[in-house]
């Protein structure tokens, strides 16, 4: 995947974003009937504490008809090591769900081993077509995987499903599933983040995925997952100082720890929600497009970072005919899921959807994961001090 803006479409079974950037969902609080989501942490740091919180997934539930469950295990333990400076690693790893017939995938858990540094996991899927190019790149970097912020590291890799804390399998009960072709691997990209091990020489990680899996003869719709993001532009509190304060040393400083890629995510964004002007700089951030495409959407989850106070994603909005897919009003970092619709919602070629996202530089002052670290201008950017606002669809395209 390259770091390009388009309009949201899809087509050919696979998903393409508003842009193709990373990360993962979160949700806080109660699922309502809307969308909606409530919590208790109204204007506190509840909710915003940190990550890691050690828990044990639910028992599975139980297999439905055809399905069956396939466990893959990172091959080795990996140690973590921030490049640049930085306290984040976004490494990928290669696995093989040994699929010899054609299958769809149901459902799914992330299985982190080591909940100190492991941030968020994505799991992206690969055609057989592209199996040896993933092959070649794992064997020709050191250690286990290779380095991949911003994506899978390989081209059109697509998302069947991710991991946050307090996330756990989500099974619809309609008719539906990722489409698994014979040939079929799997990429699992985990986010480490280090804030919380600095000093510490020893920790590594060996995570693990339970698929769900039934049978490619199955009649059910294929899933994608469209992803609607927004620029960040949230400046220093007034309490605040400090050179990184300013807004190009602060993009000048996520492209020193993620690449060049992370600087052409934060013109790419303003690109394309803002006709190449940053908006001003701001708590608030939104972002709309027309959708090129029919579709029906099932589930939906929104994330930020530490900073995140609330998100929303609203289908055409301003019209009478408006729909909040997800409202998030006090955003939980530590709460995260997917979340399905009440009702399946069908989206039109022509509709609008919007997401929207608020933060709060003055939570910086109040986590212990983010007190130490120098005041910034915060952007888009891919480690845990950095910020995003990105929502997602688990959706089906109409041919």
């Amino acid at each position: 995947m390259k770091h390009t803006v388009r309009p949201v479409r899809w087509s050919g079974g696979a998903a393409v974003a508003l842009a193709t950037v990373l990360l993962v969902t979160s949700c806080s609080g109660t699922a309502q009937p809307n969308g909606a989501h409530t919590t208790s942490a109204t204007a506190g740091t509840e909710g915003h504490g940190a990550h890691g919180k050690a828990a044990a997934p639910p028992p599975a539930a139980a297999l439905r008809a055809s399905e069956r469950f396939v466990n893959l295990t990172l091959p080795q333990p990996y140690k973590p090591a921030a490049p640049s400076g930085a306290t984040d690693e976004y490494r990928c790893f290669l696995v093989d769900p040994k699929l010899t017939d054609r299958a769809f995938l149901t459902g799914s858990q992330f299985l982190p081993q080591n909940t100190d540094i492991v941030h968020h996991a994505i799991i992206f899927q690969i055609g057989p077509d592209k199996a040896e190019a993933a092959r070649g790149l794992d064997a020709n970097t050191p250690g286990e995987g290779w380095t991949c912020f911003g994506d899978a590291g390989i081209d059109d890799g697509a998302w069947i499903g991710h991991w946050a804390p307090g996330a756990n399998e989500t099974l619809l009960t309609q008719k539906v599933g990722y489409p698994m072709p014979p040939g079929s691997q799997l990429i699992m990209q985990v986010h480490y983040n280090l804030l919380a091990t600095e000093g510490r020489s020893a920790d590594t990680d060996q995570s693990a995925i339970r698929l769900r899996l039934t049978d490619g003869k199955a009649d059910l719709k294929p899933l994608v997952t469209a992803r609607l993001v927004a620029p960040i532009e949230l400046p220093c509190t007034a309490e605040e100082s400090g050179p990184l304060c300013d807004r190009e040393a602060a993009v000048r400083d996520v492209v020193h720890r993620f690449g060049d890629q992370a600087g052409k995510t934060v013109a790419g964004l303003n690109r394309f929600c803002n006709d190449a002007k940053p908006p001003a700089a701001s708590t608030t951030q939104h972002c709309e497009r027309k959708i090129e495409g029919n579709g029906t959407v099932y589930a939906v989850a929104g994330h930020m970072h530490l900073l995140g106070r609330s998100i929303k994603v609203e289908l055409n909005p301003g019209t009478p005919g408006a729909q909040n897919l997800l409202d998030i009003p006090n955003y939980n970092f530590d709460e995260q899921a997917i979340r399905p619709l009440a009702k399946p919602v069908t989206v039109k070629a022509g509709d609008t959807l919007k997401v929207t996202c608020t933060h709060d530089a003055g939570l910086r002052k109040q986590l212990p994961a983010l007190r130490d670290l120098p005041a910034r201008y915060v952007v888009w950017g891919e480690g845990t001090a950095d910020e995003m606002c990105l929502g997602l669809l688990i959706m089906s395209p109409s041919s």
